[in-house]
């Protein structure tokens, strides 16, 4: 296992959730700053997301020739300038524009990460090395939202995204380093993207995907609301720790677990989840809610991981393609969540939030548990594959 080059994928998967989600922690002194609402500061995820979404899949196919690490460095350059804007700019257009050119950042290097990532390990090890290249996720949500809300209340939100550009910068020196760069695709045809859609499993992973996502995102980029209705608004970012700390155990025993119990994983997780979007809704009391959130972060830590090992597990060699319709769905989750939280937050107010994710959930979860064929088989029907190219 070449830990140092999967790591250094794994800080540009913390650099990319960081970046994305670091406003949900910020909403209120975003939108004082920028003189918007909570929901219109919201969007400042749902614009990353849209930008993740429709850049996946053309970027994927247009850049599946080049070698692998220029194209991981330009990704992760992209940060650098973005986050520099984010930070000095007092417009909402330009920030909103700023974002929109991250999220086709995230976009791309998402894309190569789950591919990359197997490629340097060897093929029996192929989840493990997923897992470990997505360990930035939970790290993420865990330390750096969290500090990102801190630094944010105590100094101003403008030197979080300051911070962002400077971890970007070590992140260049890092890949250039320990990160190995491997040739693109030359030869053959690439199977059309409708191919792929239709190979078996690989629809019940995008809805499980889009449900899962959808359903997290909701509540996630509101949080800050919800807690200050719930009586806890001066506690979010020891709830972001709790969340994330709780990630972290999820993603580890994911990585433990994963080549050999990836079904039961995936249900696990979704039922999880479901349980804890309920005791989030009915919650009265700081000790329920901080129970409502662990149980959530432990659920959505290794989510991730286990939907892009499905989806190369299912697609085999046309798991780069696969990859590429992971992240675009993932990202149109985010971008829904955004809208639809933020409509529910003035409409209902924000205590609706963890009643709506429960139809989606349960709808996840039959998906999910039905594709025991295809997608999500029991251990002994499938193996993980490795991808033929990135």
């Amino acid at each position: 296992m070449p830990l140092a080059g999967l790591l250094a994928l794994a800080m540009g998967g913390f650099i990319t959730i960081l970046t994305e989600a670091l406003p949900a922690g910020l909403l209120r002194e975003i939108s004082g700053d920028l003189h918007v609402s909570e929901a219109m500061a919201g969007q400042l995820v749902t614009i990353y997301a849209i930008g993740s979404l429709v850049a996946a899949i053309p970027l994927t196919a247009a850049t599946r020739s080049m070698r692998r690490r220029p194209l991981l460095l330009s990704a992760i350059g992209g940060f650098a300038v973005v986050n520099t804007i984010t930070a000095m700019s007092d417009s909402y257009a330009v920030i909103m524009a700023a974002r929109f050119l991250a999220g086709v950042s995230a976009g791309l290097l998402w894309a190569l990460l789950a591919g990359y990532a197997t490629r340097m390990a060897p093929a029996h090890l192929a989840g493990r090395a997923i897992a470990v290249a997505m360990v930035g996720t939970p790290l993420a949500l865990s330390i750096g939202v969290p500090a990102g809300a801190f630094l944010g209340a105590a100094v101003g939100w403008r030197i979080s995204f300051g911070i962002m550009t400077g971890l970007s910068v070590v992140l260049i020196g890092w890949t250039l380093w320990k990160v190995p760069d491997f040739a693109g695709e030359t030869g053959g045809r690439q199977p059309s993207l409708a191919r792929v859609f239709t190979t078996p499993g690989v629809r019940p992973i995008l809805f499980a995907t889009l449900t899962f996502v959808l359903a997290h995102n909701i509540l996630y980029t509101y949080i800050a609301p919800y807690l200050q209705a719930s009586g806890l608004g001066g506690q979010v970012d020891r709830m972001l720790l709790a969340f994330g700390a709780a990630a972290l155990i999820g993603i580890w025993a994911t990585g433990v677990l994963i080549d050999r119990r990836l079904r039961q994983l995936v249900l696990g997780s979704i039922a999880l989840f479901l349980a804890s979007a309920v005791l989030l809704g009915a919650a009265t009391t700081a000790p329920a809610l901080y129970i409502g959130v662990t149980a959530w972060g432990l659920a959505f830590g290794g989510a991730a991981t286990l939907f892009q090992s499905a989806s190369a597990r299912a697609a085999g060699p046309a798991a780069d393609v696969a990859q590429s319709m992971i992240v675009t769905v993932w990202n149109f989750a985010i971008a829904g969540g955004g809208i639809v939280g933020g409509y529910l937050l003035d409409q209902t107010g924000p205590r609706s939030l963890p009643w709506s994710l429960c139809a989606l959930l349960l709808a996840c979860l039959a998906v999910a548990f039905a594709a025991r064929g295809a997608g999500f088989p029991p251990s002994g029907d499938s193996s993980a594959r490795r991808p033929s190219h990135l």
